[in-house]
């Protein structure tokens, strides 16, 4: 028996086995290692190691970054010159005021009356009739009597004399298929054969609901004031917003609406002169979003009026009649003139007379984190009718409202369009945007590059219908005149003009035959002989 177990413990120790009285070490670091690991998934430490690796394998989306200087600039004269306009109707309702008081107090004195004159008319809005709020949208008005009790008792109660005002709005959905589109647009599926795979597959941008939910704010709070309201025809003026992709990666912002006209823009370099009405106008805004160094030495004709405006502003603020508020806003103004002044010293802008472009809201354009968000100077393709117009994006626009083109884009698609006459009134305007294709830097208008891009675009979404082409743009600016030829200098012929035949030269001068005098013979006289 004690060989035995004399053997047992041999054999045990042949396979490496512990002696029984030790301290396991091994198993005890092993367990705490265990559920240390187990602990680490109820901390944040995976979420952080998880995110890591897929930063590390998947690709980071390319995000184009806002030119914030432009959309400032732009951001900034749009909500000026709208305060101003405001503030234009509010001092002529507030001088309405004040006349009425003035005669009040007139009536008064001569009345000779104990009592003071009549308070000041509360001014809620500068809409004193709700059917005046905005017309096409129909009104009912319903009085409802009930009995109440005696007059002094309901004339305190708040509750006995009460008005309800309900504004009732159906926000619209987004189109998204090619049947809902071309209900608009039919031709857009001839024209851009590659449209229906792609609107097929395609998302409506989440753009779509933010402009509508800021034209709903806008409603909600120009009612609650009993201001002028947006109309129902600029409320329902975007028939959709889709993000679409084509299998090679390209993006395509499509924007499906109207379009209104804007006449923005100004540039030295190449239309050195522009109306007196158009200088000295206080609406008319010289930038565009689209700008680059200023390449020449001619001045931009709206500095001038600028200029005057900020003397103009001085005197006033040097009157001694102007009040401390009217002086605060007379600085502020100077200042921003002063920048608007410095900033067309030293860059060119669009000219929206002259360059076709189109517009977007500059909520979009600001959007950081939207691959499909259009940036200004990417290339567009404006569809309508059986044309397709190449263009760019060029400007910043209100966040309420969108489909804007330039006064040059919009005599395209209408002759009578004008500064405030839009050239399509109906839904029937594609915008093709093509998100990330700007060219980088920006510099002046280039109708042919821009349409040969325009087209290398298309081509890669599906390409164009057969026989159909790409508008050409020609330059419409005027020309300077050829310089005065020097005295004795014969004119060069205008480019393209067949030059006059060279006139014929003189007939060489006849010769008059000069007669030769004849030499007279003169005798010699002979001698005589002795």
């Amino acid at each position: 028996m004690g060989a035995l177990k004399e053997m047992d413990r041999g054999k045990g120790n042949e396979y490496g086995n512990r002696p029984r009285g030790g301290f396991p070490w091994f198993r005890a670091g092993f367990f705490v290692l265990v559920c240390g690991v187990v602990g680490l998934f109820f901390t944040p430490i995976p979420g952080k190691i998880k995110r890591g690796i897929k930063e590390i394998v998947a690709p980071k989306p390319v995000v184009i970054k806002a030119d914030e200087t432009d959309l400032r600039r732009q951001l900034e004269s749009r909500l000026r010159s709208e305060y101003e306009e405001r503030m234009e109707r509010e001092l002529a309702v507030e001088l309405a005021v004040v006349r009425k008081q003035t005669e009040a107090e007139i009536q008064k004195r001569l009345k000779q009356a104990e009592e003071q004159g009549p308070a000041p008319i509360p001014v809620p809005g500068k809409v004193s009739d709700v059917r005046q709020l905005r017309a096409g949208i129909p009104f009912k008005t319903e009085l409802k009597l009930e009995p109440g009790g005696i007059a002094s008792k309901e004339r305190v109660d708040a509750a006995s004399f009460t008005a309800f005002y309900q504004l009732s709005l159906r926000v619209p959905a987004a189109a998204r298929t090619m049947v809902e589109l071309e209900s608009s647009n039919p031709k857009l599926s001839k024209l851009l054969p590659g449209l229906p795979e792609l609107v097929a597959k395609g998302t409506v941008s989440g753009w779509y609901a933010k402009l509508y939910e800021a034209k709903s704010q806008r409603i909600r709070r120009d009612a609650t004031a009993l201001n002028e309201l947006l109309t129902k025809h600029n409320y329902y003026d975007c028939e959709t917003m889709l993000n679409l992709q084509a299998k090679n990666g390209r993006r395509v912002f499509f924007l499906q609406a109207e379009m209104d006209v804007v006449s923005d823009g100004s540039d030295g370099d190449r239309l050195p002169k522009m109306a007196d009405e158009i200088v000295d106008s206080t609406y008319y805004q010289p930038f565009t979003s689209y700008g680059w160094p200023k390449q020449g030495k001619v001045e931009n004709p709206m500095v001038a009026g600028w200029q005057r405006r900020i003397k103009n502003a001085e005197k006033e603020l040097a009157a001694n009649g102007t009040t401390a508020t009217r002086k605060k806003w007379l600085r502020d103004r100077m200042a921003y003139l002063k920048r608007g002044v410095a900033d067309m010293k030293s860059r060119s802008f669009l000219i929206a007379e002259h360059d076709p472009f189109v517009v977007i809201p500059v909520t979009i354009l600001a959007g950081r984190n939207d691959p499909f968000a259009p940036k200004i100077g990417d290339f567009a393709v404006v569809v309508h009718g059986d044309n397709l117009y190449p263009a760019i994006v060029g400007d910043g626009g209100p966040t309420y409202k969108v489909g804007e083109g330039s006064l040059r884009m919009a005599k395209e698609l209408n002759p009578k369009a004008g500064s405030y006459s839009r050239p399509v009134s109906d839904l029937k305007v594609s915008y093709v945007v093509f998100p990330g294709s700007a060219d980088i830097p920006h510099g002046p208008p280039d109708y042919t590059k821009w349409r040969q891009r325009c087209h290398e675009l298309l081509n890669e979404i599906g390409g164009v219908g057969a026989g159909v082409s790409l508008h050409e743009w020609q330059d419409t600016l005027p020309k300077p005149p050829p310089p005065a030829p020097a005295p004795g200098a014969t004119p060069a012929p205008a480019p393209g003009a067949t030059p006059a035949p060279a006139p014929a030269p003189a007939p060489a001068p006849v010769p008059v035959p000069v007669p030769v005098p004849v030499p007279v013979p003169v005798p010699v006289p002979v001698p005589v002989a002795q």
